[in-house]
């Protein structure tokens, strides 16, 4: 049964699971909100490592860098030296504080040296809007999202944010092409409660493994812009949770991120 606890950024359904028995009965599946909360909240109910034992990861979500059609750039270089040339004059929108697109756009600026002034929005699809209607100048957006409007015709795509190039649109350059280091996605990863017996977490992970190496599950998710980690353990959920919290910690900081 799947019970969807909303509200306070993924803050109501984690806490709910830190609580839960360590059974293996009780399952989060989270986001990459998971490794950001920690740097822009005050306090947190629960301990993001601690409180939890992981399962594996489940799926990374690139997305794409998209821009107002009018703006006069058409390439990824273009792009990046039109930044340069204009600190603080170039915006771009996100659907809110900590989300992917706003960590995405925060790690442009924290790698590339750039200053492009962060817009949030209740949600993605109002900062798209205003893309579109050129409002504002750019968007880091979830790969369906951002490919619509681009198949649509109403924004220009110049790059994918993950290092690999993107299956769904060949010929794309990376951002890291001009970034040095550059990589940003979301992802949905699967933890249980802490203290959750290790042949229950091995149990779990074999079939959280058997479930994405599902032909037309891999099917379904590539039509959603996912790729799915059929191979996850939880050692590698745990070691990738720590890059995660060290990596978008030291973006929150230096953009000086805050949810409260």
């Amino acid at each position: 049964m799947v019970e969807n606890r909303t509200g306070a950024g993924t803050l109501v359904g984690t806490e709910t699971v830190a609580r839960a028995t360590a059974d293996g009965y009780t399952l989060l599946l989270t986001t990459v909100a998971h490794a950001v909360n920690p740097s822009i909240h005050a306090s947190l109910p629960y301990r993001t490592v601690e409180d939890f034992a992981p399962v594996g990861l489940a799926a990374k979500a690139p997305l794409v860098l998209v821009v107002n059609k009018n703006m006069p750039v058409s390439t990824l270089p273009e792009f990046m030296a039109y930044l340069k040339a204009r600190p603080g004059k170039v915006n771009y929108g996100s659907a809110g504080i900590g989300s992917a697109p706003h960590l995405a756009g925060e790690l442009l600026n924290h790698l590339a040296g750039v200053r492009a002034m962060h817009v949030p929005y209740r949600g993605s699809a109002p900062a798209m809007a205003d893309v579109i209607g050129g409002h504002l100048d750019f968007m880091i957006d979830s790969a369906p999202t951002g490919l619509a409007q681009v198949q649509a015709g109403t924004v220009r795509l110049l790059a994918t944010s993950m290092a690999q190039p993107l299956p769904q649109t060949p010929g794309t350059p990376p951002i890291a092409d001009a970034v040095a280091g550059y990589e940003a996605y979301t992802w949905n990863a699967v933890f249980t409660p802490a203290g959750t017996p290790a042949p229950v977490v091995d149990k779990l992970n074999a079939t959280l493994r058997a479930a994405l190496a599902d032909p037309e599950l891999q099917r379904r998710a590539y039509d959603m812009g996912l790729v799915l980690q059929p191979d996850t353990t939880p050692a590698a959920l745990a070691a990738f949770l720590q890059g995660e919290l060290k990596k978008w910690g030291e973006v929150a900081r230096t953009a000086h991120m805050t949810a409260n």
